[in-house]
């Protein structure tokens, strides 16, 4: 004969493993929010960082002015090529390069800079979202004036 156990009354058999299964699907749940914070906030970084990079390459490619346009007095005193120059060299110190996707442009006393680059998520496989960014400056001339 059977013993009854007191801890048995009230399970119906069909209950057994089902810790199991919860702790099972709460871990994946866990793990893939973990990696949405993680890849999420690495994601923000390094759109800020691009961001950071085309503004700085616009700023470097913004110091090419032109001795003789200045001299002369003429409105646009931007050396364009130089500026590009200027703008692809600052990039090569970083992951950017003019020719990978990047592009520097200058239209008159303007330079813009615009960058795409993918990023490789750590938790979150089979994702590489694009990141794009523009950054633009312009020759300023005296304190407060600036010729865009």
């Amino acid at each position: 004969m059977r013993r009854r156990n007191i801890a048995d009354e009230g399970r119906t058999p069909t209950d057994e493993g089902m810790v199991t299964v919860f702790v099972v699907m709460f871990a994946v749940a866990l793990v893939f929010m973990v990696g949405l914070v993680v890849d999420g906030g690495r994601l923000l970084a390094e759109s800020r960082q691009a961001r950071n990079v085309a503004d700085s390459a616009a700023r470097a490619g913004a110091q090419a002015i032109s001795d003789d346009a200045v001299r002369t007095g003429q409105a646009v005193i931007l050396d364009p090529d130089q500026a590009h120059v200027l703008a692809c060299n600052f990039l090569a110190n970083t992951h950017y390069t003019c020719q990978g996707g990047s592009t520097v442009s200058v239209v008159g006393n303007q330079v813009t800079v615009d960058l795409e680059g993918s990023y490789d998520l750590t938790l979150l496989p089979g994702a590489s979202p694009t990141i794009r960014a523009t950054g633009s400056a312009c020759v300023a001339v005296g304190i407060t004036a600036a010729t865009c």
